[in-house]
Order: C-alpha cells, then sequence, then structure tokens
C-alpha cells in the first residue's frame, strides 16, 4: 500500500507536538508527515491556537493533542 501524506501542525517548544511526530514517524511505512508550525502562518494560528499537535490527512483529523494508535490504525485501514 502507498501512503498518502499526513499533515501535523505543531508549535515550537511543543513536547506533545514532538512526541506524536516521533509516534508517526516510527509506524512501519510512514515516511510522508509534513509538519506545519502554526506560530509561522496567521490564518492556522488563529484556527488552531493552542489545540496542537493536530494530525491530519487533507481535511480529515486523525489524531489531537496525543497520538491515538486506534485512530491512526483506523485511518490506515482506511487508506
Amino acid at each position: 500500500m502507498s501512503e498518502r501524506s499526513l499533515t501535523l501542525y505543531t508549535r515550537a517548544g511543543c513536547p506533545l507536538c514532538v512526541d506524536m511526530a516521533e509516534q508517526v514517524r516510527a509506524q512501519p511505512g510512514m515516511d510522508c508527515l509534513i509538519e506545519i508550525d502554526v506560530d509561522q502562518d496567521q490564518v492556522l494560528k488563529a484556527r488552531f491556537g493552542w489545540d496542537v499537535p493536530l494530525l491530519f490527512d487533507g481535511n480529515s483529523e486523525i489524531c489531537r493533542h496525543e497520538f491515538d494508535a486506534v485512530a491512526f490504525a483506523a485511518w490506515r485501514a482506511r487508506a
């Protein structure tokens, strides 16, 4: 199965963001992770505020605040 790229909305200095990025990258075959710092984009900063990390596939949210192995597995089953 080919992987689609995922987007991880983050913030500098966020330990939860670092943890989620590490856990996503540790998943087999998961090497397409795009990290976006919400503080670098005023629209994203207004949209998400302090509500990071957020893992998305396109417009679909997969995980919020921490890596959710069950939600990630469900996403993979649909992908």
